[in-house]
């Protein structure tokens, strides 16, 4: 419990640093770390069917989108959703591609009740990189953590 205990202890520290409105965010490392390390946790995968279809999915990843494919619309039974497939009690985590509907994601979750989420910094794909490519700079792809292609 000790690791546990130090990973969510820094993803605390960032979220106080950074005013976010939930528990905590962790880099995709260590978001990795205490999924396998906190009994119950889940990671939700909060990008689009076309993002998982064509891009790759975690492994036993909770898939909700938070915008909808096509048309980038926001998913409205988003929250019902995720209540069907998580307990509010449960340790949450959120992935998008580069960290930013994660958050928004996270928020909601949090204002809607759950206590215990945290946003996945740098998301699957990173930050672009200055010829505008992503997988090159942070993200859950570039550190080598599990995923699979369609």
């Amino acid at each position: 419990m000790g690791r546990l205990n130090d990973l969510l202890g820094l993803a605390h520290k960032r979220a106080e640093e950074m005013e976010l409105p939930y528990a905590g965010a962790l880099t995709p490392a260590e978001a990795n770390e205490v999924w396998r390390l906190a009994p119950g946790a889940k990671l939700v995968d909060v990008r689009t069917h076309a993002e998982w279809d064509w891009v790759g999915r975690v492994p036993e990843a909770v898939e909700i989108e938070w915008l909808a494919y096509p048309g980038n619309q926001p998913n409205p039974n988003f929250l019902s959703q995720l209540g069907h497939q998580v307990d509010q009690e449960a340790l949450v985590m959120f992935l998008c591609r580069s960290g930013v509907r994660s958050g928004k994601a996270a928020a909601a979750a949090a204002e809607a009740g759950y206590t215990n989420c945290y946003n996945v910094l740098e998301g699957f794909e990173g930050d672009k990189d200055a010829n505008g490519h992503r997988n090159r700079i942070g993200g859950w792809r570039h550190a080598g953590l599990p995923w699979i292609q369609s």
